[in-house]
C-alpha cells in the first residue's frame, strides 16, 4: 500500500508544495482507514483501487491536488460511514462538492420505475459538467482502472461494463482529448467483447514486431540525419496501433491483418517555441517528403484547424522504400501533451498564443444540452452521443464566421444553431450560392445563407432529418409554443369525447391516455386532440386495453413501465441458458426466444441473451453493435447463453465475395461449396463489371466452424480478392 502511495506522489507533476502533499497524505490516511476492512472481487485490499485511480488521474491525465484528493476519497461517502459534511469539514466545500458528484454517479436508486440505471448513471456523470469537469476526469480514471481489473468479474458483468465503456466512456474520453485513455478503454472493451479476435491480433502483432522495427529504423534514419543538420530539436516515437483500431480498419476495408499497412505510426515530436509551431511542423513535413512520396489524399492538417477537443497535429501517409505505406504524425511537445492528457493539458496552455480551441465551445454546447428539460435518460444519452461525440465539419456564415457542426448536419441544423427564430422560420438555404432544401447535408467548407419566411411554422416532420441536439431542442420548444395556441380547443374536444364515453377527465385518466399514446406532455395531448390525432376510438381502446405495447415502447419511453417481479435482482445472476433449441431454467420456464436478424448468430458464435419483461429473449452475437448499445443501457438484463451441442439444424449464413472474372471461376467456387463441402446454396447474386465480380452467396451451415472452413477453402481460389461474412442477411437484397 505504501509503495503504491509513493508511486502516486512520484507521478504527480503539477504544483506540489508542503501543504499540497500534506493534504493528499491526509486524504490517503482517511481512505485507508475507511476502507481497511474492505476487499475487491479480486481479493486485494480495496484501498488499492482509489490509490490506482488517483495515480491515473495524476500521471496519465495530469491532474493536481484537488483531483487526487477526490480520487482517493471517491468511494468513501458511498461505501463507508463518512458523510459529505465530514469531508467538507476536513477538506473544504470544493472537494466535498466534487465527491458529491462522484457519489451521485454511482448512487443507484432502488424500487423505482427507471428502466435503465446505466443511462441514469451516465446522465448524472454528464450533469456534473455544468459545474466542474474534474468530476468527469476522475470518473474516467475510475472507469479505466475498473477495466484494467475486469478479469475478476463474472462474464455478464464483464459484458455490461465493457459495452458501456466502449459505447459511452471511451467516446467521452476522446471528446475531452484523452486519446491514450480512449484507446486503452476501447482495447480493453474489445478484450472482453471479442476475445478471440483480440488475442489473434495481439499474437500477429507480436510475431511481426521484429519486422516493424527493421522497417522503422530504415525509414527514420535519413529523416533523422536531415533534421539534425537543420538543427531541429526532435524525438521519434513508434506508436503501435491498438488491436481495436486495427480490427476497425480490417472490417472497414474488408482486408486481413497482413494487408493493414498502418499497424504502427511514426511520430515526430518537435521541441520549439509556441510561436514557431506551425512553421517547424511544416518544415519537418517538407523534409520527410524529400525522401518519401506522400499520399495527398491522406494528408490531415489539424494544426491550421484543430479538432474540437483541442487536438493539433499533422498527419501524413508516405510510401517507404520497402514498398509499404507508413503513417506519420508531426507535432510539438505542447501538442503531444494535449493529445495524450487532453483537457488538463489544454487548460494549462489555454492562455498561450494559439491556445484557443473548440473545447470551450464544446463545453458550452454540453451545458446547453444539460439544460434540456423533459428528456428521458435514454433519449438524453442518444442525443449526447449523436451530437457531441461525432466527428465535426466546419461551415461558414455569409460574413465568414466559422460554425462547427457534427458530421451529417443539415441546413436546418445550421439555421437552428444560429437562432431559434431563424430555424422556426427557415424555408430553404443557399449553400455556396446554390439553392438547397432544408434537409440538405452540409460538408466542411460550405458557406451557408438561410432563407426564411414570416409565414413559416415549425413542423414535426423536421425531426426526421435534424442531427444536433440543439436543433431538436429548439424545434421542440418551437412546437410547444405553437401547440399552446391549441390548448383550449383541444381541452374542450377531449372533455367532450370523455363525456360521451362516460369517462371522467381526471388527471389520472389523462395520464393513462398519454402513456398509452406515448405522449410526453399535456400540451401535446390537447394539441393532438385538437387536430383529431386523438380520436374517440383511440380513447375507447386505451381504456379497454391497459397492457403495455411491448419492447418498442420500452425503448422509446423507458420511464413509464412498472418494474416486473424479477427486476429486483440482476438477470446476469440467472443460470446459463442454452439456445437452439432453448433449454429454459426454472426462473424462465415460460420464456421464448428470438434470434436477432441484425447480426444473424449461428451455432458456434459467442452469443448473449437480453431479457425484457413480456418479451422473448433476444439472442445477439456478443460483438453486435445493437447488442452493445442495449448492454450499455440495460446491463442487468443480460442473461448468459450458449448453443446446445450436437444439434443437427441448418442455419442460413451469408458471404460477400469480390474477385477477378475469369473463365471457370464460378464453376470452381460452386464446386467447393456444393461438391467438396456438401453445403446447400440458398441464394446467389452476381454482378460483373470491367473484369471484377461482386457477389453475395447465402448457404446453409450447421455452425460457425463450418462457415470458417468454407471461407478458408474459398480463399484458396486465386481469383478471390476479398471474402467476408455478411452481418445482416437483409444485405442480400433478393432474399425473401
Amino acid at each position: 500500500m505504501l509503495r503504491r502511495y509513493r508511486a502516486l506522489i512520484e507521478v504527480w507533476h503539477t504544483r506540489k508544495d508542503v501543504k499540497d502533499i500534506w493534504m493528499v497524505r491526509k486524504a490517503f490516511r482517511l481512505a485507508a482507514g475507511a476502507h481497511k476492512d474492505m476487499r475487491r472481487k479480486s481479493g486485494e485490499p480495496y484501498i488499492f483501487h482509489p490509490l490506482e485511480v488517483a495515480t491515473i488521474a495524476a500521471g496519465e491525465i495530469g491532474l493536481g491536488r484537488t483531483s487526487i484528493i477526490c480520487a482517493l476519497l471517491h468511494d468513501v461517502v458511498e461505501d463507508t460511514e463518512y458523510r459529505l459534511t465530514d469531508i467538507e469539514a476536513m477538506f473544504g466545500e470544493q472537494i466535498a462538492r466534487i465527491i458529491d458528484g462522484l457519489t451521485k454517479i454511482d448512487d443507484l436508486v432502488e424500487d423505482t420505475d427507471i428502466k435503465s440505471m446505466q443511462a441514469e448513471n451516465f446522465k448524472k456523470v454528464l450533469l456534473t459538467l455544468s459545474y466542474d469537469v474534474r468530476v468527469i476526469l476522475v470518473k474516467l480514471a475510475d472507469r479505466l482502472h475498473n477495466m484494467r481489473t475486469l478479469d475478476s468479474m463474472s462474464v455478464a458483468k464483464q459484458l455490461k461494463i465493457a459495452s458501456e465503456t466502449s459505447y459511452l466512456y471511451a467516446p467521452l474520453a476522446n471528446r475531452l482529448g484523452l486519446y491514450a485513455l480512449k484507446s486503452e478503454m476501447e482495447d480493453l472493451s474489445m478484450k472482453y467483447i471479442e476475445p478471440a479476435v483480440y488475442q489473434a491480433i495481439h499474437k500477429k502483432m507480436k510475431e511481426s514486431h521484429e519486422d516493424r522495427m527493421i522497417r522503422l529504423n530504415a525509414f527514420t534514419s535519413p529523416i533523422s540525419n536531415a533534421l539534425k543538420l537543420m538543427n531541429v530539436k526532435f524525438r521519434i516515437l513508434n506508436q503501435e496501433k491498438t488491436a481495436h483500431s486495427i480490427w476497425q480498419r480490417m472490417k472497414e476495408k474488408e482486408i486481413p491483418f497482413e494487408e493493414v499497412y498502418d499497424t504502427f505510426v511514426v511520430r515526430f515530436i518537435i521541441d520549439c517555441p509556441v510561436e514557431l509551431e506551425k512553421v517547424e511542423c511544416w518544415r519537418v513535413y517538407a523534409t520527410i517528403t524529400q525522401f518519401y512520396r506522400p499520399n495527398n489524399d491522406r494528408l490531415r492538417d489539424w494544426i491550421s484547424l484543430p479538432k474540437a477537443n483541442g487536438y493539433e497535429s499533422l498527419h501524413a501517409t508516405v510510401m517507404s522504400n520497402s514498398g509499404k505505406w507508413i503513417e506519420v504524425q508531426i507535432r510539438t511537445e505542447k501538442m503531444e501533451e494535449i493529445a495524450e492528457k487532453g483537457y488538463a493539458a489544454y487548460w494549462k496552455y489555454k492562455d498561450s498564443p494559439n491556445g484557443e480551441s473548440g473545447l470551450d465551445e464544446w463545453l458550452i454546447r454540453v451545458r446547453e444540452l444539460l439544460n434540456t428539460d423533459e428528456v428521458s435518460a435514454i433519449d438524453f444519452i442518444d442525443n449526447f452521443k449523436l451530437t457531441l461525440f461525432s466527428d465535426e465539419i466546419s461551415v461558414f456564415t455569409p460574413k465568414g464566421k466559422m460554425i462547427s457542426l457534427p458530421v451529417g448536419s443539415t441546413a436546418l441544423d445550421f439555421a437552428y444553431n444560429i437562432h431559434s427564430t431563424l430555424g422556426n422560420s427557415c424555408i430553404g438555404a443557399n449553400v455556396n450560392h446554390k439553392l438547397v432544401p432544408l434537409n440538405q447535408p452540409l460538408k466542411s467548407g460550405d458557406q451557408v445563407e438561410i432563407i426564411s419566411s414570416k409565414v413559416q411554422q415549425p413542423k414535426e416532420e423536421w425531426f426526421d432529418f435534424l442531427v444536433t441536439a440543439r436543433a431538436k431542442t429548439r424545434l421542440k420548444d418551437g412546437l410547444r409554443e405553437l401547440r399552446k395556441t391549441y390548448k383550449e380547443a383541444g381541452r374542450s374536444k377531449l372533455e367532450s369525447q370523455f363525456k360521451q364515453l362516460n369517462i371522467e377527465p381526471t388527471k389520472q385518466n389523462l395520464l393513462h391516455l398519454m402513456e398509452i399514446e406515448e405522449i410526453s406532455g399535456i400540451v401535446d395531448l390537447y394539441y393532438f386532440a385538437a387536430i383529431d390525432r386523438i380520436t374517440q376510438a383511440k380513447i375507447k381502446a386505451a381504456f379497454k386495453e391497459k397492457q403495455g405495447s411491448g419492447i418498442l415502447r420500452y425503448l422509446t419511453n423507458p420511464f413509464n413501465r412498472s418494474k416486473s417481479k424479477d427486476e429486483s435482482e440482476p438477470l446476469a445472476d440467472k443460470k446459463e441458458i442454452q439456445i437452439k433449441p432453448i433449454v429454459i431454467n426454472q426462473q424462465m420456464d415460460e420464456m421464448n426466444y428470438t434470434v436477432s436478424t441484425c447480426c444473424n448468430p449461428i451455432p458456434g458464435d459467442e452469443v448473449v441473451a437480453l431479457y425484457f419483461p413480456d418479451e422473448p429473449l433476444h439472442i445477439h452475437r456478443i460483438n453486435c453493435p445493437k447488442a452493445r448499445n442495449l448492454m450499455s443501457k440495460y446491463g442487468n438484463n443480460i442473461v448468459k447463453a450458449k448453443w446446445k451441442q450436437k444439434e443437427d439444424i441448418a442455419f442460413l449464413a451469408g458471404l460477400k465475395i469480390s474477385g477477378l472474372d475469369t473463365i471457370g471461376f464460378i464453376h470452381r467456387l460452386t464446386g467447393i461449396i456444393s461438391e467438396e463441402l456438401k453445403l446447400n446454396i440458398r441464394n446467389f447474386q452476381l454482378e460483373s463489371s470491367n473484369g471484377v465480380i461482386e457477389m453475395v452467396i447465402t448457404v446453409y451451415v450447421k455452425n460457425s466452424q463450418q462457415l470458417k472452413d468454407l471461407i478458408a477453402s474459398l480463399r484458396k481460389i486465386k481469383e478471390i480478392r476479398k471474402i467476408s461474412r455478411l452481418e445482416r442477411l437483409s444485405d442480400a437484397e433478393s432474399i425473401n
